[in-house]
């Protein structure tokens, strides 16, 4: 016997949210935790933090723990490589939460949130970078994004990373000047480059503070610093590329008008320049292609899709949805 409850859960690295929906798009419970990380301490603790809030957002809807909803949508970060996949779907599938399920990478959560259909293509570039793509056959491609060694550059630790180098060199001489050696400085306050480099090193800075600089190159770029300029310009270049091929893969750049969604803290800041060189290296290549930026949160995505996996949802419960988020405010 159909519930006509969903579960919606976005899992990112820092921070995870949950929420227990109706399948007319009403939003009845939600709870947030800490982040979903498998790789750091291990499957089943990460599955624990997602029991835990699931108990929470069930309670807060007033809804029984043993409630079987009809459908969860599970957005996940870990959920990198196929074998990480299988894994974490057949966790969830394990718990018995759902009658259906969709168990997948994080990245689809931000494309789902900002797309007007269920297909299209994403970029999220936050602290990392990763591109994924749905098709209106349900196909799906995206990237391994897994850092360098996955042949990825983006996002704040790659550009914190970049703008630490240029420092570095402008600072020793083996480098031409530039505004972000006095950025990196400042930010950390410490006297010279050479000291933000000891710190990394030691570990008394954690390196991952270095995509706390991401605004810092934007700010140069606007005044004229021609390295981080450069650097701007890569990453609009890296995002552009990353976007065509999987609309190239999944052969979308001769679909009507398809959508690539841009969204993670770097995109979303509304860089006006920085956005406009991407949909002008978008556009060049595919002339029908509608770039549109996503400052929703991602549970929203997840919930949307939740909806999609449903084959009975409300008329209007996508409109329904999206209004309650708009009135909840982004969390």
């Amino acid at each position: 016997m159909s519930s006509g409850l969903l579960l919606a859960v976005d899992g990112g690295n820092s921070k995870t949210d949950l929420a227990v929906l109706t399948t007319d798009g009403t939003v009845l419970g939600r709870a947030r935790g800490g982040g979903f990380r498998p790789q750091a301490v291990g499957l089943d603790a990460a599955m624990d933090v997602l029991a835990a809030l699931r108990a929470e957002a069930m309670a807060a809807a007033g809804v029984g723990a043993d409630t079987v909803v009809d459908g969860i949508t599970a957005f996940l970060a870990g959920a990198d490589l196929p074998h990480e996949v299988k894994a974490l779907r057949e966790a969830v599938g394990a718990r018995r939460w759902a009658v259906t399920q969709r168990v997948d990478n994080d990245s689809y959560a931000v494309l789902r949130a900002g797309a007007a259909r269920p297909w299209g293509v994403g970029v999220v570039c936050g602290t990392g970078i990763n591109c994924v793509g749905v098709a209106p056959d349900g196909r799906t491609t995206g990237f391994a994004a897994l850092g360098r060694i996955s042949g990825d550059w983006g996002g704040g630790i790659d550009m914190g990373t970049s703008a630490l180098w240029h420092a570095a060199r402008a600072e020793d001489g083996r480098g031409a000047p530039t505004a972000l050696r006095a950025a990196v400085t400042g930010h950390f306050g410490l006297a010279a480059v050479a000291d933000v480099t000891a710190a990394l090193h030691s570990g008394d800075l954690p390196a991952l503070r270095l995509s706390e600089l991401c605004p810092a190159v934007f700010a140069a770029r606007d005044d004229g610093d021609e390295i981080a300029t450069e650097l701007v310009e890569r990453l609009a270049a890296e995002i552009a590329r990353m976007a065509l091929t999987v609309l190239c893969r999944l052969q979308l750049a001769t679909a009507p008008d398809p959508e690539v969604v841009l969204g993670g803290s770097v995109l979303a800041a509304g860089h006006r320049s920085f956005l406009d060189d991407i949909e002008r290296r978008l556009t060049e290549a595919v002339p029908g292609v509608r770039p549109v930026v996503c400052t929703q949160p991602p549970l929203l995505g997840a919930a949307l899709a939740a909806l999609d996996l449903h084959p009975r949802a409300a008329p209007g419960a996508e409109a329904r949805l999206r209004a309650g988020f708009r009135g909840s405010g982004a969390r």
